[in-house]
């Protein structure tokens, strides 16, 4: 019987030395076509499908997954990795990175509102539905060597100034003067307007302008304030102003008639009164000082159009966009194609989605 077993060894080892090296050569032929081809491909990587990688899982197998030499698709970490469950198999580490669709738009927002900042494209791309952080849109446009404004930041208030103003938000008005110079042909005149805005809802009522802001003017504006707050359904508790000379008793009076506390800001402190000066500011940086007036109809208009896309179309970073607490529901979308928005010649400009 050992005779037998001897010689059937004998056979085999003939064979082997026979058809091995056939098979080995056949194999180094295989693998360097599969290198060629590999190294004339684009891509980096080659994306596998799953019934590709069962095939894959299942070839190794009887080889007992040992394919470090055979395997020429795939990495062998890769290989290996397949053969975890799903579970144990963890996320490649960081963040992802941001869609170059997403980019484009930071860029094109950025490149197409010279004067916007950071927060004033992020309230945009959250209203077209596009999740971004400020600072995301920040590394863009620095990597990019786009710099825009920056926003002015505002202080922060005694806490116990901004703990009243916090916890009355619903029920206070503020309101404060600005002036625009008006061009004619007698001469350069200032035109005062006169600014009531509800810190609740961030509404606001401009009065016309007037080069002469007396006591019966502004007594009269008062009166139409209070008539607007009605009309959008406020019932005012307190009014915020400063120390101006042209607020009078008379003013006061109207206010107090509506139940509502008179609250003087501290001399020289703007920033008690942050909200309407913040919304003054805005008004001026975004629109009204791009452009020189000639009458007060001129102005009036101005401020008309700025007031409609204010209500209407500007994301406002202090109320959730997704609330309608404005005249138009900012719900983030990301249905319909992007459009443009204009008013005053391009110098408003907002972005929305095309309704399907």
């Amino acid at each position: 019987m050992s005779g037998y077993l001897r010689v059937f060894q004998t056979f085999e080892q003939l064979l082997e030395s026979k058809f091995r090296p056939r098979y080995d050569a056949r194999l180094q032929l295989l693998a360097f076509q599969v290198n060629m081809l590999r190294s004339r491909i684009s891509e980096e990587r080659i994306y596998t499908t799953p019934e590709e990688r069962a095939e894959l899982i299942r070839l190794g197998a009887l080889l007992d997954h040992d394919v470090a030499d055979a395997m020429r698709i795939v990495k062998p970490a890769t290989y290996r990795r397949w053969l975890k469950p799903k579970e144990a198999q963890q996320r490649k580490p960081g963040r992802p990175r941001t869609p170059m669709a997403t980019v484009d738009l930071v860029m094109q927002f950025a490149s197409e509102n010279l004067l916007w900042g950071y927060g004033k494209i992020h309230g945009e791309l959250k209203k077209l539905g596009i999740r971004i952080g400020m600072t995301t849109i920040s590394d863009i446009l620095k990597r990019a060597g786009h710099h825009p404004v920056p926003n002015k930041s505002i202080r922060n208030l005694p806490s116990t100034w901004k703990t009243f103003i916090g916890s009355h938000m619903d029920t206070l008005v503020s309101c404060d003067f600005f002036s625009k110079p008006i061009y004619s042909l007698k001469g350069k005149a200032d035109a005062y307007v006169l600014v009531f805005i509800h810190l609740g809802s961030r509404r606001v009522f401009m009065s016309p302008p007037t080069f002469h802001p007396c006591d019966e003017w502004v007594i009269q504006q008062a009166r139409n304030a209070t008539m607007w707050l009605e009309d959008i359904g406020v019932k005012a508790t307190g009014l915020i102003r400063d120390r101006d000379t042209k607020f009078t008793a008379h003013f006061d009076a109207i206010w107090t008639s509506e139940g509502a506390k008179i609250h003087k800001t501290p001399v020289r402190s703007p920033m008690a009164n942050a909200f309407c000066e913040c919304y003054i500011g805005k008004t001026k940086r975004e629109c009204l000082n791009h452009f020189i007036c000639f009458s007060m109809d001129h102005l009036n208009y101005i401020n008309h159009e700025w007031l409609a896309y204010y209500h209407t179309q500007r994301p406002h970073q202090g109320i959730d966009i997704g609330n309608k607490v404005l005249d138009v529901d900012f719900k983030p979308t990301d249905k319909g194609k992007i459009k443009r928005g204009q008013r005053l010649g391009g110098v408003i400009s907002w972005y929305y989605r095309e309704a399907a």
